[in-house]
Protein backbone atom coordinates (compact mmCIF):
# COMPACT_ATOMS: atom_id res chain seq x y z
CA UNK A 1 0.00 0.00 0.00
CA UNK A 2 1.65 3.44 -1.19
CA UNK A 3 1.28 6.51 1.29
CA UNK A 4 -0.82 9.03 -0.68
CA UNK A 5 -0.16 12.28 -1.54
CA UNK A 6 -2.30 15.13 -0.54
CA UNK A 7 -3.45 15.62 -4.02
CA UNK A 8 -4.80 11.54 -3.63
CA UNK A 9 -7.63 11.49 -0.91
CA UNK A 10 -9.01 8.41 -0.58
CA UNK A 11 -12.22 7.71 1.70
CA UNK A 12 -12.21 5.55 4.69
CA UNK A 13 -13.83 2.78 2.58
CA UNK A 14 -10.88 2.78 0.00
CA UNK A 15 -8.71 3.17 1.94
CA UNK A 16 -9.92 0.40 3.73
CA UNK A 17 -9.92 -2.17 0.54
CA UNK A 18 -5.97 -1.55 0.00
CA UNK A 19 -3.97 -4.33 1.33
CA UNK A 20 -2.32 -3.91 4.46
CA UNK A 21 1.95 -3.45 4.78
CA UNK A 22 4.17 -3.00 6.99
CA UNK A 23 4.25 -0.13 8.66
CA UNK A 24 1.06 -0.21 9.17
CA UNK A 25 -0.74 2.92 7.36
CA UNK A 26 -3.38 4.61 9.70
CA UNK A 27 -6.42 6.79 8.42
CA UNK A 28 -7.38 10.02 9.81
CA UNK A 29 -9.77 13.17 8.42
CA UNK A 30 -8.77 11.72 4.89
CA UNK A 31 -5.06 12.04 5.67
CA UNK A 32 -2.87 8.77 5.35
CA UNK A 33 -0.04 8.23 7.33
CA UNK A 34 2.85 5.48 8.35
CA UNK A 35 2.49 3.96 12.41
CA UNK A 36 5.90 4.19 13.87
CA UNK A 37 7.79 0.97 13.88
CA UNK A 38 8.39 0.37 17.43
CA UNK A 39 11.85 -0.34 19.05
CA UNK A 40 13.46 -2.37 21.98
CA UNK A 41 12.02 -0.38 25.12
CA UNK A 42 8.84 0.19 22.67
CA UNK A 43 8.34 -3.56 21.94
CA UNK A 44 9.14 -4.94 25.61
CA UNK A 45 6.67 -2.78 27.44
CA UNK A 46 4.10 -3.86 24.68
CA UNK A 47 5.01 -7.35 25.09
CA UNK A 48 4.96 -6.85 28.74
CA UNK A 49 1.33 -5.06 29.16
CA UNK A 50 0.18 -7.53 26.96
CA UNK A 51 1.44 -10.18 28.65
CA UNK A 52 0.03 -9.06 32.11
CA UNK A 53 -3.48 -7.92 31.40
CA UNK A 54 -4.05 -10.89 29.12
CA UNK A 55 -2.45 -13.20 32.08
CA UNK A 56 -5.13 -11.22 34.41
CA UNK A 57 -7.88 -11.09 31.92
CA UNK A 58 -8.48 -14.02 29.50
CA UNK A 59 -8.19 -17.14 31.62
CA UNK A 60 -11.44 -15.84 33.29
CA UNK A 61 -12.73 -14.11 29.81
CA UNK A 62 -12.99 -10.82 31.28
CA UNK A 63 -10.91 -9.31 28.09
CA UNK A 64 -8.43 -9.42 25.34
CA UNK A 65 -5.46 -7.23 24.67
CA UNK A 66 -4.43 -7.63 21.45
CA UNK A 67 -1.28 -5.83 20.10
CA UNK A 68 -0.92 -3.81 16.92
CA UNK A 69 -4.79 -4.04 16.28
CA UNK A 70 -6.93 -2.40 13.14
CA UNK A 71 -9.54 -0.43 15.05
CA UNK A 72 -11.82 2.02 12.53
CA UNK A 73 -14.15 3.65 14.32
CA UNK A 74 -15.99 7.17 12.84
CA UNK A 75 -13.69 8.10 10.10
CA UNK A 76 -10.55 6.83 11.25
CA UNK A 77 -8.81 3.56 10.82
CA UNK A 78 -5.97 3.31 13.65
CA UNK A 79 -3.63 0.85 14.91
CA UNK A 80 -2.99 1.30 18.40
CA UNK A 81 0.12 -0.28 20.01
CA UNK A 82 -2.49 -1.95 22.41
CA UNK A 83 -6.52 -2.01 22.41
CA UNK A 84 -8.26 -4.52 24.88
CA UNK A 85 -11.81 -5.41 24.60
CA UNK A 86 -13.69 -6.90 27.53
CA UNK A 87 -14.69 -10.24 26.24
CA UNK A 88 -18.79 -9.49 25.72
CA UNK A 89 -17.40 -6.76 23.79
CA UNK A 90 -14.89 -8.72 21.04
CA UNK A 91 -16.02 -8.81 17.76
CA UNK A 92 -17.59 -12.08 16.54
CA UNK A 93 -18.49 -13.69 13.34
CA UNK A 94 -21.82 -14.95 12.84
CA UNK A 95 -20.11 -18.70 14.02
CA UNK A 96 -19.21 -17.19 17.05
CA UNK A 97 -15.34 -16.55 15.99
CA UNK A 98 -12.63 -13.59 16.59
CA UNK A 99 -13.93 -11.39 13.59
CA UNK A 100 -11.40 -9.89 11.71
CA UNK A 101 -12.65 -6.34 11.15
CA UNK A 102 -12.80 -4.36 14.47
CA UNK A 103 -15.35 -1.74 14.11
CA UNK A 104 -16.30 -0.63 17.73
CA UNK A 105 -13.86 1.17 20.19
CA UNK A 106 -11.75 -1.11 22.40
CA UNK A 107 -12.30 -0.41 26.00
CA UNK A 108 -8.88 0.59 26.44
CA UNK A 109 -6.01 1.44 24.23
CA UNK A 110 -2.44 1.86 25.25
CA UNK A 111 0.06 3.91 23.40
CA UNK A 112 3.53 3.55 23.91
CA UNK A 113 6.07 6.48 22.82
CA UNK A 114 8.82 5.50 20.55
CA UNK A 115 11.99 7.87 20.35
CA UNK A 116 11.52 10.44 17.66
CA UNK A 117 7.80 10.31 18.51
CA UNK A 118 5.66 13.74 19.41
CA UNK A 119 4.45 13.09 23.20
CA UNK A 120 1.97 15.97 22.14
CA UNK A 121 0.76 14.12 19.45
CA UNK A 122 0.07 10.82 21.34
CA UNK A 123 -1.48 13.08 23.84
CA UNK A 124 -4.16 14.36 21.34
CA UNK A 125 -3.86 10.34 19.89
CA UNK A 126 -5.57 9.33 23.14
CA UNK A 127 -8.47 12.46 23.41
CA UNK A 128 -9.10 11.21 19.96
CA UNK A 129 -9.70 7.79 20.94
CA UNK A 130 -11.91 8.64 24.11
CA UNK A 131 -14.27 10.66 21.82
CA UNK A 132 -14.43 7.58 19.72
CA UNK A 133 -15.51 6.26 22.49
CA UNK A 134 -13.07 4.54 24.21
CA UNK A 135 -13.14 4.12 28.01
CA UNK A 136 -9.09 4.48 29.16
CA UNK A 137 -6.35 5.58 27.25
CA UNK A 138 -2.82 4.77 28.45
CA UNK A 139 0.33 6.87 27.14
CA UNK A 140 3.58 4.86 28.45
CA UNK A 141 6.72 7.35 28.43
CA UNK A 142 9.82 5.10 28.56
CA UNK A 143 12.26 8.09 28.67
CA UNK A 144 9.97 9.40 31.78
CA UNK A 145 9.03 6.16 33.45
CA UNK A 146 5.42 7.68 33.65
CA UNK A 147 2.17 6.43 32.65
CA UNK A 148 0.27 9.28 31.38
CA UNK A 149 -4.11 7.93 32.37
CA UNK A 150 -6.77 9.40 30.59
CA UNK A 151 -10.52 8.58 31.08
CA UNK A 152 -13.34 9.85 29.73
CA UNK A 153 -14.90 13.17 31.43
CA UNK A 154 -11.90 13.24 33.71
CA UNK A 155 -8.58 15.34 34.02
CA UNK A 156 -5.21 12.43 32.72
CA UNK A 157 -3.78 11.56 35.58
CA UNK A 158 0.53 11.33 35.52
CA UNK A 159 1.69 8.01 37.14
CA UNK A 160 5.09 7.40 38.12
CA UNK A 161 7.09 4.69 40.57
CA UNK A 162 4.81 3.30 42.95
CA UNK A 163 1.47 4.69 41.57
CA UNK A 164 -0.53 1.29 40.67
CA UNK A 165 -1.76 1.29 36.92
CA UNK A 166 -5.44 0.59 37.02
CA UNK A 167 -8.41 0.77 34.39
CA UNK A 168 -11.73 0.75 36.85
CA UNK A 169 -14.74 -0.33 34.94
CA UNK A 170 -13.10 -1.01 31.87
CA UNK A 171 -10.96 -3.98 33.19
CA UNK A 172 -11.80 -4.33 37.08
CA UNK A 173 -9.10 -5.94 39.36
CA UNK A 174 -6.47 -5.30 37.04
CA UNK A 175 -3.47 -3.50 38.76
CA UNK A 176 0.15 -2.78 37.65
CA UNK A 177 2.64 -0.80 39.79
CA UNK A 178 4.16 1.47 37.13
CA UNK A 179 7.97 0.47 38.47
CA UNK A 180 6.56 -3.16 37.73
CA UNK A 181 5.83 -2.23 34.55
CA UNK A 182 9.41 -0.01 34.01
CA UNK A 183 11.36 -3.10 35.72
CA UNK A 184 11.02 -5.02 32.18
CA UNK A 185 13.52 -2.87 30.68
CA UNK A 186 16.55 -3.76 33.47
CA UNK A 187 18.21 -5.90 32.17
CA UNK A 188 20.99 -5.84 34.95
Amino acid sequence: MAATTQQQRLTLEEFLALPEREPALEYEAGEIAPKVAPQGQHSALQSELIERINRFARPARRAWAFPELRVTVGEASRVPDIAVYRWERIPRTGQGEIANQFREPPDVVIEIVSPDQSVAALVRRCLAFLADGVQVAALVDPADRSVLLFRRGQEPRALRGDDVLEFGEALPGFQLPVRALFAVLDLG
